[in-house]
């Protein structure tokens, strides 16, 4: 995709002088890289907002209209003000179509939803990075990087050494030996019950039950019962009987 825009000279400085741009509609800028002294530059303030919401703006080749003359740039850095959606400051780096750059560009991850990971676990994926540093020839320099998550498992997480990376264009990992890129994750609840499924059902003891007794016997113990009582009830008055002679 191809992006242009255009820039005016900036005459003043300093941020007196940057606060009244801002106030009138621009944004203050510098253009440095190349053979060319730093530039101090100005921008209309909304056309360059819109633009910064395009994601391909931030890692694509720029021509950028200046004093009548095409200069090839790239977005360096933005300066957002911390609440306002104002934009305090922005960077552009002239490049060199025969030298290599450095840049950082997007991942856009795909096919997540036909990974083994997701239709037979259930996990969820987690995208651990979302952009990378390359280095390319100008010429080279991808809008994005497309992860292939279909073969995603939960066993086996994705590097940046499995991604497809198109000709000229390397990945630097800064220190990093092979850093993941993307890895699935099962949720803790899910994994708890799979685990109890997977488990041996444990024997339970069943405590030992009394036979009940046949209604038939059940009746004559209770007349035995009523009979025992009786007998006690009459040694009780023969005994009070006896007393009462004495």
């Amino acid at each position: 995709m191809q992006f242009e825009f255009t820039a005016f000279p900036r005459a003043t400085e300093g941020r007196g002088a940057s606060r009244r741009l801002r106030r009138s509609g621009r944004a203050p800028g510098i253009v440095y890289g190349g053979t060319t002294a730093p530039e101090p530059v100005e921008l209309d303030h909304n056309a360059l907002f819109h633009a910064l919401r395009n994601e391909a703006f931030h890692a694509s080749i720029l021509t950028m209209k200046l004093a009548g003359a095409e200069t090839k740039v790239l977005l360096r850095d933005v300066q957002m003000h911390p609440f306002k959606n104002e934009i305090l400051h922005v960077d552009f780096q002239r490049i060199d179509e025969n030298r290599k750059m450095h840049m950082k560009v997007p991942l856009h991850f795909v096919r997540g939803e036909e990974s083994p990971a997701v239709k037979q676990s259930g996990a969820i994926i987690s995208h651990v990075t979302t952009q990378i540093h390359i280095m390319c020839l100008p010429r080279d320099l991808p809008e994005f990087i497309e992860v292939d998550l279909s073969e995603l498992t939960t066993a086996r997480a994705i590097h940046v050494s499995a991604l497809n990376l198109p000709d000229g264009v390397k990945a630097v990992t800064r220190g990093k030996i092979d850093p993941v890129v993307a890895a699935a994750v099962v949720p803790r609840a899910q994994a708890e019950t799979e685990e109890t499924a997977a488990a041996p059902g444990a024997e339970v003891a069943a405590a030992p039950v009394a036979e009940a007794a046949p209604a038939g016997e059940k009746k004559e113990a209770g007349k035995d019962d009523k009979k025992k009582e009786a007998g006690k009830d009459d040694k009780k008055k023969a005994g009070g009987k006896d007393d009462k002679k004495k």
